[in-house]
Formats: C-alpha cells, sequence, structure tokens
C-alpha cells in the first residue's frame, strides 16, 4: 500500500503529519483540498448526500488551515455563506459541525472576531436547537469578554453594536400589536421579534457582566423600549428597572450549588475531616452571597437611567406609546411603562404634563396594583414640576382615598401618597384641604394617624404658612416670626457661588502643605495619584495631548470689569476673603488670621474659595470634603448648635453611607417603594403556604423531635440496645415471650443452677 492511499484513507493521521511539516505534506494536503471543493459542489445540490465524509473534510481542514493560509483563504467564507444562505436544509449535525469549525478557525486567529460575530448573530434566531443556540451564545459572549480583558476594544465594541442596532432596527415598522385583545389573537406568527429579542438579551448580558458600561449600549436597550413586540419592550423595560423576568434565559456559567442540608447530612454520616468541614463552609459562603446578589439584582439600574441619550425625548416617546396603545397593552405592562417613564422624570427633573392628566383615571382605591400606580405618580414628581399640573391630582388623590367610605389602609395609602407628591413640589397643596387631611392625626387607626402626623411635619419644614397658626409648631413658628419664607415656584434664593464646603477643604489643604513643606510643582502629582480607581473609561479613541501655553501680550494679568463700582466692591471684600489669592500672590491679614484655623461659622461661610478656579478637583478630593463637612457638623453639635445642625449631620452622614454603599449618586434618592406609600400595616392573618413557609423556617438548624437517651449522651452515639428496648416492653408481651414461659417450666435442678450463679456474680461484683 503506498504513502497517499494510507493518508487519503486516515484524515487524523494526515492531520498530525501536516501539523509537524506542513511543506512536506503540501500535495497531500491539495489532494483534499481539491476533494473537500467537489463534495461541497454536490453537498450544496443533495444535502443529504456523503454528509458524515463532508463533516470530516471540514473539520480536517479547519484543524491545518493555519499552515497554509493562502490556499485556504476563502474556506472561512464558504462555511459562512452555507450556514446563512442554507441554514434549513442542514441536517443537526452538520450545522453544529459547521458552527464549531468556524469558532475552532476563530481560535486559531484565522478569522477575526467580526467575521465570527457577523455570522453567529444571524443564526441565533434561527436555530431550534437549545444546545446549539446556548452554544452559540456562550461564543459570542466569551469572545467579547476575551477581547476587552485588558484594555476596551473600541473597534469591536463599535462593530458589535452596530450589529445589534440593526437587529433592533428591522422590526421597528411593523405595527404594535400588544399582548391583549383581537389584536394579538388575530397577528400571525410573521414578525415576533426574535431578533430583536436577542440582540436586547446579548446586550443585557454584557452590561450585567460590567464587558459594557458605556452609553452606547444604554441606547440599543433604550431604542428596544419602543419595538412594537411586546416581550421585546418588556425586555428593555426590566433592564432599566432592575428585575429581569429572563432568568431562565440567563447564561449560568457558574456551577449550580447542591442542596446545603443534602450537604450537612452527609456530614454528620461520614468521616468528619477538616477539609470537608472547611468544604462545606466555602459551599454554604458561596451560596449565601449568591443569594445576596440575586437579592440586589432586583434594585432599579441607575446608571442606566442616568446614561440615557436625549432623556427628554425617551421620556416624551414611551409617553406617547402608554396613551396611543393604552387599549392594546395590559395594566401589568401599562404600570411597567409609567415606573420607568416617571424614574427618568424624576432623576432628569424632566416634564412631561401628559402623563398627570393620564395617570388621573387610574387612580380609585379599587384599581388593581394601586399602589405600584401611586408610586410612579410620587416617582415623577421634582421641584420643576408646575405646581398647576398636579393640583388635580391631590385633589382627586384625596377624594378618592381619604373619606369615611373607605377602610383605615386606603385612607393611610392615600395621604402617604399626597405627602411624598407634596415632598417634592409643596406649592402643589391647597391650604383648605391641607387642614382637612391633618385632622386624621386624631384617627383610632395607626397608619393613619402615622401618615397625617408626617404630612403634618413635612409642611412645619417646608411651608408652615399654610397651617394654622397652633398647628405650626415651635420651630416653624420662631422661624416665620424673623420673617422666613418659602420662595414661590420658580425662585431660587441666590445664585451658586461656591461649593458648599469648599472653604473647609481649602484649609485643610493649606495646612498639609505646610506640615509636609510641599511645593506648589508637586500638586499635579497629587492630582494624577487621586485619579487613580475613579477613572470613567471612554469609548473614544482619541485623546488630547494636553494643555496648550498660550504666552499673552503682555506680564500682566488681564482684568475685565463692566463699572468702577464692582472694582470698588472687591476692594471692600478683600478682608472676608482670605484665601481667595493664588499660591504666588499677596495674602493680606485676614489670610494670615485663617491660617491659624481660628474662623467663626459666620466668617467661613462668607468666605467664597478660590480652590474650584485654581484645582481640577478629583472624586478623592469630592470624598474628602464630604468626611469634612461632616466633621465640621459634628463640632458644631457638640458646641450646642440647634436642630438644624443636628438634621444636616444627619443628612451628611446618610449620604456617606448611600455613596459608599452605591455609586448611584443622589438619583436613588427620587425613588420610592410599595412600603412608603402603603406604611406601617397590621400584620395579616397568614395563609396556610405561609404557615407552612413559616414552620419550616423555624426548623432550620433545629434537631428532630424524640428522646436522646441512648444516642447522643453516650460516649459514642449510637442507637438503644435490644436489652433496653426490653424494658419498655408491655407486659402482655414479656408473659407471652419465651424467656418467661422458659422459667415457669424451669426443674428444680435448673432453678438452683440459676440461683447459684446469681450468687456468684454478687459476690464478684462486692470485689
Amino acid at each position: 500500500m503506498g504513502r497517499g492511499v494510507l493518508l487519503t484513507s486516515n484524515l487524523p493521521q494526515l492531520q498530525n503529519l501536516i501539523k509537524r511539516d506542513p511543506p512536506a505534506y503540501k500535495e497531500e494536503f491539495l489532494q483534499q483540498w481539491n476533494h473537500y471543493n467537489s463534495i461541497r459542489q454536490i453537498f450544496q445540490i443533495n444535502p443529504d448526500e456523503n454528509a458524515q465524509h463532508f463533516r470530516e473534510l471540514v473539520s480536517f481542514i479547519a484543524q491545518v488551515a493555519q499552515c497554509y493560509p493562502k490556499e485556504t483563504v476563502d474556506f472561512p467564507s464558504q462555511i459562512s455563506t452555507l450556514l446563512l444562505e442554507s441554514y434549513g436544509t442542514l441536517s443537526p449535525d452538520t450545522r453544529r459541525s459547521l458552527v464549531q469549525n468556524l469558532v475552532m478557525l476563530r481560535n486559531k486567529d484565522v478569522i477575526t472576531s467580526i467575521t465570527l460575530l457577523q455570522t453567529l448573530f444571524p443564526l441565533l434566531p434561527k436555530t431550534t436547537s437549545s444546545s446549539l443556540r446556548a452554544f452559540i451564545r456562550r461564543t459570542i459572549l466569551s469572545d467579547i469578554r476575551t477581547a476587552n480583558l485588558r484594555t476596551k476594544n473600541h473597534k469591536l465594541n463599535r462593530a458589535v453594536q452596530a450589529m445589534l442596532f440593526g437587529m433592533v432596527e428591522r422590526g421597528m415598522d411593523a405595527e404594535v400589536v400588544g399582548d391583549k385583545g383581537k389584536l394579538k389573537a388575530a397577528a400571525g406568527p410573521g414578525n415576533n421579534g426574535e431578533e430583536a429579542m436577542w440582540a436586547v438579551v446579548l446586550t443585557k448580558e454584557l452590561w450585567r457582566k460590567g464587558i459594557w458600561s458605556d452609553a452606547k449600549t444604554v441606547s440599543i436597550i433604550a431604542l428596544g423600549c419602543f419595538h412594537p413586540v411586546v416581550k421585546v419592550q418588556s425586555a428593555s423595560l426590566h433592564f432599566f428597572l432592575g428585575g429581569d423576568e429572563e432568568e431562565e434565559d440567563s447564561d449560568n456559567e457558574e456551577e449550580d450549588l447542591p442542596d446545603i442540608k443534602a450537604l450537612q447530612h452527609r456530614r454528620e454520616i461520614n468521616k468528619k475531616t477538616r477539609s470537608g468541614e472547611k468544604k462545606l463552609q466555602k459551599i454554604a459562603k458561596a451560596l449565601q452571597s449568591k443569594k445576596k446578589k440575586k437579592a440586589e439584582s432586583a434594585t432599579a439600574n441607575f446608571p442606566a437611567i442616568q446614561l440615557l441619550n436625549d432623556p427628554q425625548t425617551f421620556g416624551e416617546k414611551l409617553y406617547d406609546i402608554l396613551n396611543k396603545y393604552d387599549k392594546r397593552f395590559s395594566l401589568d405592562h401599562k404600570i411597567l411603562i409609567m415606573q420607568l417613564l416617571s424614574r427618568v422624570m424624576g432623576g432628569h427633573k424632566l416634564c412631561v404634563l401628559g402623563f398627570y392628566t393620564y395617570i388621573m383615571k387610574y387612580l380609585t382605591y379599587h384599581q388593581l396594583r394601586i399602589p405600584a400606580i401611586l408610586v410612579a405618580l410620587a416617582q415623577s414628581v421634582h421641584d420643576f414640576t408646575p405646581p398647576d399640573a398636579l393640583t388635580p391630582v391631590v385633589r382627586k388623590l384625596a377624594q378618592e382615598f381619604v373619606h369615611p367610605g373607605v377602610g383605615s389602609e386606603v385612607i393611610a395609602a392615600g395621604i402617604n401618597a399626597i405627602r411624598e407628591v407634596c415632598r417634592r413640589q409643596p406649592w402643589s397643596m391647597e391650604e383648605d384641604l391641607l387642614g382637612d387631611l391633618i385632622e386624621y392625626r386624631k384617627s383610632r387607626d395607626k397608619a393613619v394617624t402615622a401618615a397625617a402626623r408626617g404630612l403634618l411635619q413635612l409642611f412645619r419644614e417646608v411651608n408652615p404658612g399654610m397651617l394654622k397658626r397652633r398647628e405650626r409648631g415651635k420651630e416653624a413658628s420662631m422661624g416665620m416670626a424673623k420673617g422666613s419664607q418659602p420662595l414661590p415656584f420658580g425662585y431660587s434664593a441666590q445664585a451658586a457661588v461656591d461649593i458648599e464646603g469648599l472653604v473647609l477643604l481649602e484649609d485643610h489643604l493649606k495646612k498639609l502643605r505646610e506640615e509636609e513643606g510641599v511645593v506648589s510643582g508637586a500638586e499635579d502629582e497629587d492630582d494624577e495619584a487621586a485619579w487613580e480607581g475613579w477613572d470613567v473609561e471612554s469609548d473614544s479613541e482619541e485623546s488630547s495631548d494636553g494643555w496648550i501655553d498660550v504666552d499673552s501680550d503682555s506680564d500682566e494679568d488681564l482684568e475685565i470689569s463692566d463699572s468702577e463700582d464692582e472694582g470698588d466692591g472687591r476692594k471692600k471684600k478683600g478682608k472676608g476673603k482670605a484665601n481667595a489669592t493664588d499660591d504666588g500672590g499677596q495674602d493680606d491679614k485676614g489670610g494670615e488670621k485663617d491660617g491659624t484655623a481660628q474662623d467663626t461659622a459666620e466668617e467661613a461661610a462668607k468666605r467664597v474659595s478660590s480652590l474650584a478656579t485654581t484645582k481640577i478637583l478629583t472624586p478623592a478630593d469630592f470624598a474628602l470634603l464630604n468626611d469634612l463637612r461632616i466633621k465640621a457638623a459634628s463640632e458644631a453639635v457638640q458646641r450646642g448648635a440647634g436642630s438644624g445642625t443636628k438634621r444636616k449631620l444627619a443628612a451628611l452622614e446618610s449620604q456617606r453611607k448611600s455613596l459608599l454603599a452605591s455609586s448611584d449618586g443622589p438619583i436613588a434618592e427620587t425613588f420610592i417603594s410599595e412600603d412608603d406609600i402603603l406604611g406601617p400595616r397590621k400584620k395579616a392573618k397568614a395563609d396556610y403556604a405561609e404557615r407552612i413557609a413559616s414552620i419550616e423556617k423555624g426548623r432550620e438548624g433545629r434537631e428532630k423531635y424524640g428522646s436522646l437517651k441512648g444516642k447522643k449522651k453516650k460516649a459514642a452515639p449510637s442507637s438503644s440496645t435490644n436489652r433496653e428496648k426490653a424494658r419498655n416492653k408491655p407486659i402482655m408481651m414479656i408473659l407471652a415471650s419465651g424467656a418467661v414461659k422458659s422459667k415457669k417450666k424451669a426443674s428444680l435442678r435448673e432453678k438452683q443452677q440459676k440461683l447459684r450463679a446469681h450468687i456468684e456474680r454478687a459476690k464478684k461484683a462486692h470485689h
């Protein structure tokens, strides 16, 4: 048998030899390459003929393609074309083999990631095999994650995001069917949104894993919120709201953790070892952290809401969909849209005034899921919302929820909802209505009393003038006596001239420089170090080379003044601005006094720091500024400051905790939950399922019922012996036993032998 015949019939052997010495076996490879081309042409006409041999040839060429790049330059495109154009006629084994070989070519760097993904993305909606679909999904995610492992691969990210945008946009022209009514029943299986659904699912997965965290990723999901297919809309809405209903579709790369109870039971039975104990503790810790992550995933996705491009247009489009297709959507889906719209309005302080007119028809106490609707209403209000648009809403809430014809829970929910609306926009309340609502503080129900007292306390702080004199309280009355009045809607107290507390940071940095003797030139290095860990990654590859120094025509500083009075005013304010000069400038006598850190609170409040104009503040500087403000407020409280300073200290400490807990920022403070609307409630009677769950929870970590005698109290734990069991037998069973019957039938000789043996045992026992 010749060499060529042997190698032709044994492709794995030829593959091994080619990888060792490609030039020596080029002729044999070309022979197989020509054979592959002829088989491929036959396979395109009749896919069922020679399918097994075709798969073997494709696998062989994919393995050795990197050895002959010029000869196999068209091989990846042929496989991609075969998959995309003839996918429906291929057998399941052939499909899997072609996809696996295409992935192998990517792993061998024969093709690029973009080429691979351009083939795999269209296959996701087409494939019906769950295993192949999961393999394609894992491949896409792992390939993008590997490309962005060390640094962001912006070229690949832009290409993939463009493909995902196209997948979502392709079905945007269809008619909105909805999830109820006749249109849903009459709609055929034409446009089911599979392609857009996969684009949204993959984008959400890349965001969740932290691979993508930019505004373009959010834009893909935001486009999905307006897709005509309801399930694509729902998946996109859940991304912003934080709850994922597609958990069954999520890619669980981590192994499923075993049952902790089963492991503990096995631990009791098997041999006790230290390694087994450590392993059990490790699994229990991993299970606990997994439960914690699952609980945290239910919170709203605040960073995504902050990264929305043009949130005003986004909110108006959401309202248009909600208003136009109101009859086609179910109540649950409409509430999803309401919740997202309200969070966008509250987070970005938008005004979509039609939303308040739309939501009024749902403000009845017998409406299904009314707590969620009230939460959406309260979250949409902010200090820029016109009071004229909110006054009818507050009046409708009072008429529907707060009257003697409804239960106490309904009244409490109505007053709490009104309080949350007025906390964001106090001018939406009417004086007569406020007086009627406050009278409910005399109710016998605890929840109603708490809600009315909360509303009273709110208006004591924000606008005590709307209350009667006996209801204002001591502090509010003293404030009104001094002439303090709340500003009308649209007015602000004064323009922002400085960052609050920045003087404290300036004094602190100046003191540190004096102690360490740091020259002004070394500050740039400190600034660069302060940005470490706080950098925000940008999508753009371009970066500026730095600042360009421009020489002025004269050495003197250029001063521009509108009038001579402005220059005089600057001279008069010179004493109040102790540290307003530059590092190289002159310091007056007031500045030397401030250097000794003996400023009063009033002088510190009047000073305007120049730190913001001479230094770029880093996130570390703002964190330090917050700590300094807390320290100053705590010292003021110790000196006997008023309740206002105490409230300010509590607000600063809570802000610090929220910043440490999450990076969502102040947008998280604008959102509330249904518990804030419902308030404290009486504990409802538990049903059967809740009682069983409570019983099972109480049994966790507790030993089973039963006697421990003969089991745990022995040196070696074991069950009771037969002698111990015989003591507890009923007397009628003992009388019928063989031992008792043998005693009755024993002869005199046998009785004497037993008596002597008993005496001997007693003697030995005494000795």
